[in-house]
C-alpha cells in the first residue's frame, strides 16, 4: 500500500509539475520608450535604450515584479519621435492604442511638456485607461512646478539644481572673471541661461557675461561662427546646457579656432565631447550629474563594471544611476500596489525609496521631483589620479570635485497638484 500510495504521489507531483510548464507566461509589463530613435539625436535616444533595456534585464532576472497573479516580467517598447512634438505625440498614441500604460521620456523639455498635456487629457476622458509618464532627463523646472503633473514623475534633477550644484565649482574658481553663456532655443535651454544669469548675478557678481545667446536646436550644422565670437569675446569659461550633438558640434568648433577656455556644462561627460577636445579639455571641461563613474568606492565600481561587461563597445559607453533607479522604483511600487493599474502604482510611486549599490533617492510626493545627491566633476587623463575610468574609450574620464548631497541639492517648488 505505500509503494502504491507512493507512486501515486509522485504521479501527481509530475502532472503538477507538467501543468505549470503547460500554463503560458503571464504578459510582460510594458514600458514604451518614446525618444529620438532616428535624426540627429538618434544617439541619445539609443543610449536611453541600453540603459532602460539593463535596468529591466536586472529586475527580470531575480523574477520579474511579483503579483498576487504571478510574477510578471518589465519589457521596453522602442516608439520614435524623431525629436519632433508631432510624432512623439503620434507615439503616445500609438502606445496607448497597443495597450502600454507607463510611458518613458526624457531627451527634450518640449516633448515631455507636450506629453504631460496629452497625458493629463486622456487620464480625464479615460479614466480606465491612464498612463503613467515617467521622466529621466527633461529637465526644464517648470515641468514639476507650475507644470506639474500628478501623472508626470522626474527622476532628474531639474535644471535650477543642476546649475546650483555646478555653481559650488563656478564660484570656487577665483580666477575666472569672464564667461560666455550659449544654449539651446526652446524652454530648457532658455531655462539655463535664465538661471545661470541669476546664479552668477548672486554668487560671483564680479564675472562678467561677455555674450549670451541661443541656437536653433538640432539645425546648427557648423559651429564656428558661434566658437569665433567667444573666442572674440575674450570669455575664460563657457557655460552651457547643451546637449547631444549640439554639445559635441560645440566642442569640436572651439577646438579648430584654437579656444582655450573653460567649459562650465551640464553633459559635458559623454557623448563624444571628452574625444573631441582630447588634451586641450583636461582640466577645463566641467560637468554635473547625480553620478560618475569615478565616484570614490566599491559601490560605484561594481555598478559601472557590470554595466560595461553588458556593453562593452566604447560607443555604447553611456550610463545613468537615474535610470537605473527610476526602474527600481518602478518595480518596487508595482509590488506595492499589487497591480500594474497606473493609478494604484501612482500612488505608490510617488513615496518611492530606492537604494542601488549605495545610491539612494526618494520621490518628494508634493511635485513629483526626485530627490538624490549631485555630482561636479572636471575632465582628467584616465590614470591620473581620480579618474580610473575614461568615457567611450577616449582615455579620458571625469574626477568628482563636489559631492552636494541631497537634501542641499533639494529646492523649493511651486506646484500646486491636482490628484485624482
Amino acid at each position: 500500500m505505500n509503494k502504491l500510495l507512493k507512486h501515486v504521489l509522485v504521479a501527481l507531483m509530475l502532472a503538477a509539475a507538467m501543468a505549470a510548464m503547460a500554463q503560458p507566461a503571464l504578459p510582460p509589463v510594458r514600458i514604451a520608450l518614446i525618444e529620438s530613435l532616428s535624426g540627429p539625436f538618434a544617439n541619445t535616444g539609443e543610449a536611453v535604450f541600453r540603459n532602460l533595456v539593463w535596468a529591466t534585464e536586472r529586475v527580470n532576472a531575480r523574477g520579474g515584479v511579483k503579483l498576487p497573479g504571478g510574477a510578471r516580467k518589465l519589457a521596453i517598447e522602442r516608439y520614435d519621435s524623431k525629436g519632433q512634438n508631432e510624432e512623439a505625440l503620434a507615439a503616445l498614441r500609438s502606445a496607448i492604442d497597443d495597450g502600454v500604460n507607463i510611458i518613458a521620456q526624457g531627451n527634450s523639455s518640449a516633448i515631455a511638456a507636450a506629453l504631460i498635456d496629452a497625458i493629463d487629457k486622456h487620464n480625464e476622458r479615460q479614466p480606465g485607461k491612464r498612463v503613467l509618464f515617467l521622466n529621466y532627463s527633461a529637465v526644464e523646472p517648470s515641468l514639476t512646478n507650475e507644470k506639474c503633473s500628478y501623472w508626470h514623475f522626474r527622476f532628474d534633477a531639474h535644471a535650477d539644481m543642476r546649475m546650483a550644484a555646478l555653481m559650488e565649482q563656478f564660484k570656487d574658481d577665483q580666477a575666472l572673471k569672464s564667461v560666455y553663456l550659449i544654449g539651446q532655443d526652446y524652454s530648457f535651454g532658455q531655462a539655463v541661461l535664465r538661471e545661470a544669469r541669476k546664479q552668477i548675478g548672486l554668487q560671483r557678481p564680479d564675472v562678467q557675461i561677455v555674450g549670451d545667446e541661443l541656437h536653433a536646436v538640432g539645425r546648427v550644422k557648423d559651429f564656428i561662427p558661434y566658437a569665433v565670437k567667444i573666442k572674440t569675446s575674450g570669455a575664460q569659461a563657457v557655460l552651457t546646457g547643451n546637449w547631444g550633438n549640439d554639445l559635441t558640434l560645440l566642442i569640436k568648433a572651439a577646438r579648430e579656432v584654437g579656444y582655450d577656455g573653460k567649459f562650465y556644462t551640464f553633459y559635458g561627460n559623454a557623448l563624444g565631447v571628452p574625444a573631441a577636445l582630447g588634451d586641450a579639455g583636461v582640466g577645463k571641461v566641467i560637468a554635473v550629474a547625480d553620478w560618475f563613474p569615478n565616484e570614490p568606492g566599491a559601490g560605484s565600481d561594481a555598478f559601472y563594471q557590470s554595466f560595461r561587461q553588458r556593453f562593452p563597445k566604447p560607443q555604447d559607453d553611456y550610463v545613468h544611476m537615474r535610470m537605473q533607479l527610476m526602474i527600481e522604483a518602478l518595480a518596487q511600487s508595482i509590488e506595492k500596489a499589487g497591480t500594474s493599474d497606473a493609478m494604484a502604482v501612482a500612488a505608490q510611486l510617488e513615496r518611492a525609496a530606492v537604494v542601488l549599490y549605495g545610491h539612494q533617492g526618494t520621490m518628494r510626493a508634493a511635485d513629483h521631483q526626485f530627490q538624490q545627491p549631485l555630482q561636479v566633476a572636471v575632465m582628467g587623463k584616465q590614470g591620473a589620479p581620480g579618474v580610473k575610468f575614461d568615457v567611450e574609450g577616449s582615455g579620458y574620464g571625469f574626477r568628482v570635485t563636489k559631492t552636494i548631497p541631497a537634501a542641499r541639492a533639494e529646492q523649493p517648488h511651486s506646484c500646486k497638484m491636482v490628484r485624482p
